[in-house]
């Protein structure tokens, strides 16, 4: 059914950092519905947010991945039950704004280690999951100019950003030029104003299925219960 698998930290359905997420995106990877994008004055939300919107709102803790041979989508699912079963939620002093190069996206506040020392843990330990890289989709990374431990990771791990490369960001944009980013982060700084997010506990992980058209769905939730 499902093209390749991730497992991403998700806010909670119907909650309102969800409910912004789902809408500014304009796709709720929880309920697999489209969502109509908020009035922004002018600001083509449809367009500034094309990119990510087929992932949904969320924040990468093992990345994309096919299947490795003999593996199934029911064994990993049990897999990541098992794990979370063990694993300890994490409490974030909160989420913020942030410019990473030509995007924008929220991220931590503060130390944000525990959450490293988790993602790290899923990379790890459901790596047996996953089908190794193929070539093209090596080549296509390194265009990203990745340094020496990045590359590394992209061969051991079949993605450059995990473990010490490991940045947590909750993705809101696609890359833009100077006026739709400008225009764009004030509008979001408008929206996030009224959402609190400081403290943000995270006290899940969510296993996603990537469909034909490659929008992705949310499979299961599992509560960190360690």
């Amino acid at each position: 059914m499902f093209t390749r698998y991730a497992i991403y930290y998700t806010p909670e359905l119907g909650t309102p950092l969800a409910d912004f997420g789902a809408g500014w995106l304009g796709w709720d990877s929880a309920t697999g519905a489209t969502c109509p994008h908020p009035d922004m004055g002018g600001l083509d939300v449809a367009a500034v947010t094309a990119t990510p919107r087929k992932y949904g709102f969320h924040g990468t803790i093992k990345p994309p991945f096919r299947l490795a041979e003999g593996t199934t989508a029911q064994g990993l699912s049990d897999a990541l039950a098992t794990l979370c079963a063990t694993a300890c939620p994490v409490v974030l002093d909160g989420l913020e704004l942030a410019r990473l190069g030509r995007f924008l996206a929220l991220v931590p506040v503060g130390d944000a280690s525990a959450l490293g020392t988790l993602a790290a843990r899923c990379v790890q330990d459901l790596d047996a999951f996953r089908a190794p890289a193929t070539a093209a989709e090596l080549e296509k990374r390194r265009a990203s100019r990745l340094n020496p431990a990045q590359d590394a990771h992209l061969q051991r791990w079949g993605y450059p950003y995990v473990l010490d490369q490991f940045r947590f960001h909750m993705t809101l944009t696609g890359r833009l030029g100077a006026e739709p980013f400008a225009h764009a982060e004030a509008a979001l700084a408008q929206r996030l104003s009224t959402l609190d997010v400081s403290p943000h506990p995270i006290t899940a992980l969510t296993l996603l299925g990537e469909d034909a058209d490659g929008r992705f769905h949310q499979i299961h939730r599992y509560e960190l219960a360690g």
